[in-house]
């Protein structure tokens, strides 16, 4: 008897989970069900491009304001 493994999800549900993780709100049920398909490299990836992407932002948001 094998154990069905869930399917690895997209790249794209990569870029939702960690954004939503950013965020800080998600469901139990989701938390779960992307714990269980997602990639951690693709996890680490995205991350880092989002705290790249967040610290342009503010870098462009305090020279905007200065």
């Amino acid at each position: 008897m094998s154990e069905e493994q869930p399917p690895k999800q997209s790249f794209f549900r990569s870029i939702v989970a960690v954004g939503w993780a950013m965020l800080g709100v998600r469901k139990g049920k989701e938390y779960e069900r992307d714990f269980a398909s997602i990639t951690p490299l693709h996890v680490i990836g995205v991350g880092l491009v989002a705290i790249f992407i967040l610290v342009l932002a503010l870098i462009w948001i305090v020279n905007m304001v200065v």
